[in-house]
């Protein structure tokens, strides 16, 4: 039997896409294609599955696949079309072309046939994938097909693979792109080991182009502060969109250092960006002016929420995505403003620690300064009062993502984490992070990254008393 794996893009609910990606990819030189799920529930659909229109459109999908009267076999996920026919298994089992061919969503052992093809959109989380793929160890020919798509938060990365029954790897799709190969299960392949830093890149820039693709936005803004958050953000769109289709807002303040400023004009160098100065103290001081002046939190917040209006001006005025720039270390210890720096449609950074930014940043100046070095190199703040570093108010980066990491992301418990760090520190970042989850329930759609993402993956409750 012929087989062809088609890695393929799909969109969430965009019946009449789909329809096409999957019909200019058939090839009657062959005699099974092997395609991603295209149902709308494996496709981030939610409650999009209880809409009866929706749900005639995916029969109408399915039929008018059909109709096509394609040479070779049809495997859409679970959903079988040949002959024009559309067939469903019910124990999962098709004999395509002599063989017993099994189809499911989950990899289960010892299962007899001659192929089994577990079709499952998994979305993409960091450091999961090359234990995933030796994970699997077939006593059959073995593919495994992902699409290549968002649906919302998660982002569904492709690394479509094959092995055949001596467990060796015949095929390894990229990352982010479509791939459609003819599968050899008598060639082995290495395994692309690609760098973790890499598939970020290309995750969070897919998502970006997707998300506006799709929701119509042609053009982003963004504020840029002169630190190390916005400037990736920045490289990110850029990478995505392209320059023109840019713009940076510089909102300097009274506690803006020169640095803020010139960094920032440096980084807007780089890229090829268009920015724009808005000064926000004269909106502040004309606020203030009847008012008395505490140096308080409500002051540090007013400066956030004034600049959050001037990039919602520009967002509104000229139909461009505002990106939000908020880390996961900021986002665990509530380290935002609401209705401040948390505004946005869109934020492609919300999944990686502090330490991941940086490590990102410097893997997008391996080859040249596109970040200046002076934003990596400045200690992180938020330049709300005079001389504030974020470690006056947060543990070090180092300290804190660790914790984060260990509680959140592997699911640690609390005394595993006093072996490594002081049971005060511990203590006090976990009470913060359920603390701010108030916060997290106000913030935009971002990009996850992680197997527990505050976008998805991490519910805590907002009104407790336990922690």
């Amino acid at each position: 039997m012929k087989i062809v794996l088609a890695q393929t893009r799909l969109k969430t609910a965009d019946f009449n896409y789909n329809f096409k990606s999957i019909k200019d990819k058939i090839n009657d030189d062959c005699d099974l294609i092997v395609f991603p799920c295209a149902d709308i529930e494996d496709m981030g659909g939610k409650d999009l599955i209880l809409d009866e229109d929706c749900r005639k459109a995916q029969i109408k999908f399915y039929d008018d696949t059909a109709s096509l009267q394609s040479k070779p076999a049809l495997l859409i996920g679970d959903i079988l079309v040949r002959n024009g026919e559309v067939e469903v298994s019910n124990d999962g089992y098709f004999e395509i072309c002599g063989k017993k061919v099994f189809v499911s969503d989950t990899y289960i052992e010892d299962v007899e046939c001659d192929l089994y093809v577990l079709a499952k959109n998994r979305y993409f989380a960091m450091n999961t994938y090359k234990d995933f793929v030796e994970s699997i160890e077939p006593d059959c020919d073995f593919i495994y097909v992902n699409a290549v798509g968002m649906a919302d938060e998660n982002i569904y990365a492709g690394g479509s693979f094959v092995k055949n029954s001596k467990k060796e790897l015949v095929l390894q799709a990229p990352v982010c792109e479509e791939c459609v190969s003819g599968v050899d299960f008598h060639k082995s392949v290495d395994f692309n080991d690609e760098p973790m830093e890499e598939q970020v890149l290309k995750v969070t820039t897919f998502a970006l182009r997707e998300y506006c693709e799709n929701t119509g936005f042609k053009k982003v803004v963004l504020g840029l502060s002169g630190g190390i958050d916005s400037a990736l953000t920045a490289a990110l769109a850029v990478k995505a969109l392209g320059a023109e289709n840019v713009l940076g807002i510089l909102m300097p303040s009274m506690f803006s250092s020169e640095g803020s400023i010139t960094d920032s004009l440096k980084l807007a160098e780089n890229l090829g960006i268009n920015t724009i100065k808005e000064p926000i103290t004269p909106l502040f001081d004309a606020f203030m002016k009847d008012r008395e002046r505490l140096h308080d939190l409500a002051e540090e917040n007013l400066q956030a929420r004034l600049r959050a209006l001037i990039l919602m001006f520009y967002s509104n005025r000229e139909n461009r995505l505002l990106l939000s720039t908020g880390n996961k270390s900021e986002s665990a210890m509530g380290f935002g403003t609401l209705y401040g720096d948390l505004a946005g449609g869109l934020n492609l950074i919300c999944d990686l620690t502090k330490t991941n930014v940086y490590k990102l940043s410097n893997y997008l100046n391996r080859d040249k300064e596109i970040i200046p070095q002076a934003i990596i190199d400045k200690a992180p703040s938020a330049e709300l009062h005079p001389g504030q570093k974020d470690q006056d108010r947060l543990p070090e980066y180092a300290v804190l993502d660790d914790i984060i990491e260990m509680y959140i992301e592997q699911n640690k418990s609390v005394e595993e984490i006093y072996v490594k760090y002081d049971k005060s520190i511990v203590d006090k970042t976990i009470k913060t992070i359920y603390r701010m989850q108030f916060k997290r329930h106000q913030g935009c759609l971002g990009v996850r990254l992680t197997e527990r993402s505050f976008c998805n993956g991490v519910n805590l409750p907002v009104v407790q008393k336990f922690i």
